[in-house]
């Protein structure tokens, strides 16, 4: 009786020893699997060219992965669940403004604090693509703002150059003209924390954007009367919402006084205040890069609609 005690009590601690050590395992590989939470800026692969892209992976409850992602266009989509197993990624969202009902699909794999894989688009088409974690851009100090200065003059376009062939811009007067849809247009200087003064205007139902470093737009569009939204005048573009619409009618001329100090922009649209001191996630879609670690310079959107801009003047950090 003793010695079938004894055997009995042996086997229930093996028993007990092979749960703690598969929960051990288990926990390990949840552990292991949560290394790519986390934003992540991509450079895509697209063959003719190389594209910006944004993937940011979080924690939902306990063990569920989520996200959203940014495409070389377009804005921030929501990711139901990314699922990750030994260190392999695979997710897959409906399309955006590609006309067919096939989603997109990611799968790549986590190496080195790296990522590597592909993206099957909307299109049918197969890219490649790598990825490394976004920067905080926390900034420790306080910042010392440098003097002003005119990025646009009253009679050319120097100081700026078209971002493709197509450039359509025109300075009139002091003041950057836009009559039909383009190119964009991008300062050759770059900068990294600034304040903007820019004023703007725009015909009905026109469209356009104002990029800071290249890589976050402020959405430029006739919106008065509409509900505030992401993608709406004031917007960083599929990221922040404006607490409120202050648009004016369209063929009447705007201001927006923009401040970025790292990820943290403050926009106040015609004297009001209507994004304060929020954090950018990432990139928006239409971004020249996605190295937001680097300076970068301001980016007129011109592929949309007619739009004017005059008296740009930045005061950049020092």
């Amino acid at each position: 009786m003793k010695r079938y005690t004894n055997r009995a009590l042996l086997f229930v601690i093996a028993v007990a020893a092979f749960i703690i050590v598969s929960a051990f395992s288990v926990q390990e590989k949840n552990m292991a699997d949560h290394d790519v939470i986390g934003r992540w800026d991509l450079t895509v692969n697209m063959g003719d060219r190389i594209a910006p892209s944004w993937l940011e992976i979080k924690l939902s409850g306990i063990k569920t992965l989520v996200g959203q992602f940014v495409a070389d266009g377009g804005s921030a989509r929501p990711i139901a669940q990314v699922h990750v197993k030994e260190g392999k990624i695979h997710f897959s969202i409906p399309p955006q403004w590609d006309r067919t009902d096939k989603e997109m699909v990611l799968e790549a794999t986590l190496e080195n604090d790296q990522l590597k894989g592909t993206i099957q688009a909307s299109n049918g088409k197969t890219y490649t693509f790598t990825g490394e974690r976004a920067p905080l851009l926390k900034r420790t100090s306080p910042v010392l703002w440098g003097e002003p200065i005119q990025l646009l003059n009253n009679k050319d376009l120097s100081g700026w150059h078209g971002q493709g062939k197509n450039n359509q811009w025109q300075n009139i007067n002091g003041v950057l003209t836009s009559a039909k849809s383009g190119t964009n247009l991008i300062t050759d200087q770059t900068f990294t924390d600034f304040k903007l003064h820019i004023e703007f205007r725009y015909p009905a139902g026109s469209n356009s954007g104002i990029y800071l470093r290249g890589r976050y737009e402020v959405q430029v569009e006739d919106n008065a009367g509409k509900e505030p939204s992401s993608t709406y005048f004031g917007g960083i573009y599929g990221f922040l919402t404006p607490n409120e619409m202050v648009a004016k009618a369209p063929g009447e001329w705007q201001t927006y006084d923009i401040t970025l100090i790292g990820r943290r922009v403050t926009v106040v649209a015609n004297g009001k205040p209507i994004i304060v001191d929020q954090i950018i996630p990432g990139i928006t879609g239409g971004a020249l890069d996605s190295k937001e670690g680097e300076p970068g310079p301001i980016m007129l959107q011109g592929d949309h609609g007619p739009v004017e801009y005059r008296n740009i003047i930045l005061t950049p950090a020092k």
